[in-house]
């Protein structure tokens, strides 16, 4: 039998691996990824993965999406970090801002740019004319160690009163600044994901034109196809969901190995030959087979809606964020046990096993897959409420 035909992000991911197995290790210690592992993103294509065509991207679909970043998390928490945070900024920045923005960031400089940053609408920006004033702090902006542009999400203000959105809501907007007028204040000095370059950072009446900035809400894209009309909710929860399962895939596919090879201190067999480790071992692989199942059928079921027409529905969004939620805190408590499992092996500094359960608890206290999650999920299907912004 044929083996099944890889993707094509998943052949870029793999062809990483070894890079990214030599400099988990070094990026922990420059607490930001390496330029070795920079290029290697580059140069498989990894970095401009998902943006549009026009963006030099390929584009992909939720299936293709999910087992790349599953792929890149497996071999390192922080290299799948950022698949989720550098890929996913450049790619809506790419599809929704204006002509004019996308030309000077991504045509002036041949498409190689890389972006990260805080979406939270920490900031607040002043209209005046061509654009806004915006000043505010953000914390944990996700890649932006080796970003050339840095994203910042903020409230529009003209005057004293705020920009308003359909619908009631303030308008969040995202201002794409370049990193050399930014204010790093670092603080990354953190358990796991160390490898990210998440700094802190600042802005202080900086002028960002318009053109350079886009709606947090935007689903009408300027650019590309299908994929930009979920907008940055559902793709930004996918991310979290995949960067979980392929963490906790690589915690029991090194406790299954060590197992096999490993005998306890006062132990005649081996860890495999315990019946309490066999039977930990095939539930959490069940456990992880079900979250990943229900990811990717969640995710890929809307996706076909949206390519044929359907618009976005806040039950639609409310399944991709449950299934977003469950994935992670399935993968922590998989995490969990790998790591209880595997005893001292698991606590030595180097070990994948070690780094994978300090990157797992470091990556569940995002507050995007929070319990707030669930109880907005709860309260609309218990028609509590029609929509939330949180979802």
């Amino acid at each position: 039998m044929n083996a099944p035909v890889k993707s094509q992000g998943l052949q870029m991911a793999l062809s990483v691996e070894e890079v990214a197995l030599a400099e988990a290790g070094p990026s922990e210690a420059n607490r930001t990824l390496t330029p070795a592992m920079v290029d290697a993103l580059w140069e498989s294509g990894l970095m401009q993965f998902m943006n549009p065509t026009a963006a030099g991207g390929n584009e992909p679909g939720f299936a293709e999406l999910i087992e790349t970043w599953i792929e890149l998390a497996r071999q390192d928490g922080s290299l799948g970090w950022i698949g989720i945070a550098n890929f996913p900024s450049a790619s809506f920045a790419a599809a929704y801002l204006p002509d004019a923005g996308f030309d000077e960031v991504f045509a002036a400089n041949g498409n190689r740019v890389t972006m990260g940053g805080q979406f939270f609408p920490n900031g607040v920006g002043q209209k005046v004319d061509g654009g806004y004033r915006v000043t505010g702090a953000w914390q944990f902006g996700s890649g932006i160690g080796h970003s050339e542009y840095i994203c910042a999400g903020f409230l529009p203000m003209d005057g004293e009163e705020m920009v308003m959105a359909d619908g009631g809501l303030p308008l969040m907007s995202i201002a794409i600044v370049p990193a050399s007028e930014v204010n790093i204040t670092d603080g990354w000095h953190v358990q796991g994901l160390k490898g990210t370059g998440s700094y802190d950072y600042e802005l202080a009446d900086v002028f960002v034109p318009e053109h350079r900035i886009y709606p947090l809400m935007a689903r009408e894209p300027r650019r590309g196809g299908h994929m930009y009309r979920l907008g940055v909710m559902p793709v930004t929860g996918c991310g979290h969901a995949a960067w979980a399962l392929g963490v906790s895939r690589s915690a029991i596919d090194d406790v299954r190995e060590l197992a096999i090879a490993k005998t306890r201190m006062g132990e005649e067999s081996s860890i495999a030959h315990k019946l309490t480790f066999q039977r930990g071992l095939a539930h959490h692989e069940g456990m992880w087979r079900a979250a990943h199942r229900n990811v990717v059928h969640t995710y890929t079921q809307i996706e076909e809606l949206i390519a044929g027409g359907a618009e976005l529905t806040p039950r639609m969004r409310c399944d991709m964020r449950l299934s977003a939620t469950y994935a992670t805190e399935a993968s922590r408590e998989i995490v969990q046990w790998a790591h209880l499992a595997a005893g001292t092996s698991a606590i030595r500094e180097g070990s994948r096993l070690e780094r994978a359960f300090r990157d797992m608890y470091t990556g569940t206290q995002h507050a995007f897959i929070s319990e707030k999650t669930y109880t907005e999920a709860g309260a609309l299907m218990l028609g509590l409420i029609d929509d939330s912004p949180a979802l």
